[in-house]
């Protein structure tokens, strides 16, 4: 099975590029974050025509929005958190894909340090951590993916002086993502790429992807007994160099 996580910034202004992508990348499972389209908006027809007929689709419109793609049946479609009232944010969808237990997750951005959004993305990090905790045993086949808007090391920073105390490399976010990992998670990039220094987003300005100035924000994690099965795992930038991309590669796991 192959997986990939593609935060995609509009589905409508990346459709092109995501059917381009999926037609030769050919994942079984595609998750997308920032769909930013309502429900009834996604292009599901056009994602049914390369195999995806499997759907579950949680968008808004113009903001957040996360889609499950599958070629293989969605099982226990959950959206969001429990607690959360019907008007939250669309951040989360989950479901069982061959008895592997998917989250697609687009992680708060935080707007600004020590801002009321920012405490938000503390909270809602920590709301998944205890999500798992309650649900879920490390002998489980889980995978978290997505944007979690976190970088959690310095080899995952272009400069990480630069990049201190500022938002995505703030300690307090740190610490939040790596209380998620404890969880039981391997960070499958990591696994099979050591200490590469390899990013998923690039800023739109400055010429920052032409000179590889960016962050690794988006992961596939999965639980321990998973993560032996995991043969390779990659970050694609082919897709940030073409023309009006989003400002974020897909990353891409396979599983034998």
């Amino acid at each position: 099975m192959k997986i990939a996580t593609w935060n995609v910034n509009s589905i409508k202004s990346r459709l092109e590029h995501a059917v381009k992508w999926c037609s030769v990348a050919e994942p079984d499972v595609l998750c997308l974050q920032e769909i930013k389209v309502p429900d009834d908006q996604f292009p599901k027809r056009e994602f049914a025509a390369l195999g995806y007929e499997h759907q579950a689709i949680f968008g808004e419109t113009a903001y957040n929005g996360v889609a499950t793609l599958s070629r293989s049946p969605i099982e226990n479609v959950e959206m969001n958190f429990a607690d959360d009232s019907s008007d939250a944010q669309r951040r989360l969808v989950s479901g069982t894909i061959a008895g592997i237990h998917i989250f697609n997750a687009y992680a708060p951005h935080g707007t600004k340090l020590k801002s009321e959004k920012y405490q938000f993305k503390l909270d809602w990090l920590g709301r998944l951590r205890k999500l798992f905790d309650e649900r879920f045993s490390t002998d489980d086949d889980v995978i978290l993916c997505g944007d979690l808007n976190v970088a959690p090391h310095e080899m995952d920073v272009c400069k990480p002086q630069a990049w201190k105390d500022k938002l995505h490399f703030s300690k307090p976010e740190r610490d939040a993502l790596m209380d998620m990992k404890r969880w039981g998670f391997v960070d499958l990039f990591r696994q099979h790429n050591g200490d590469a220094k390899e990013f998923s987003w690039w800023s739109n300005f400055h010429n920052d992807f032409e000179k590889d100035r960016g962050l690794r924000i988006d992961f596939i994690w999965s639980s321990p007994s998973l993560a032996e099965d995991c043969s390779d795992c990659w970050i694609d930038r082919e897709p940030r160099s073409w023309e009006h991309p989003s400002d974020h590669a897909p990353v891409v796991a396979v599983f034998d």
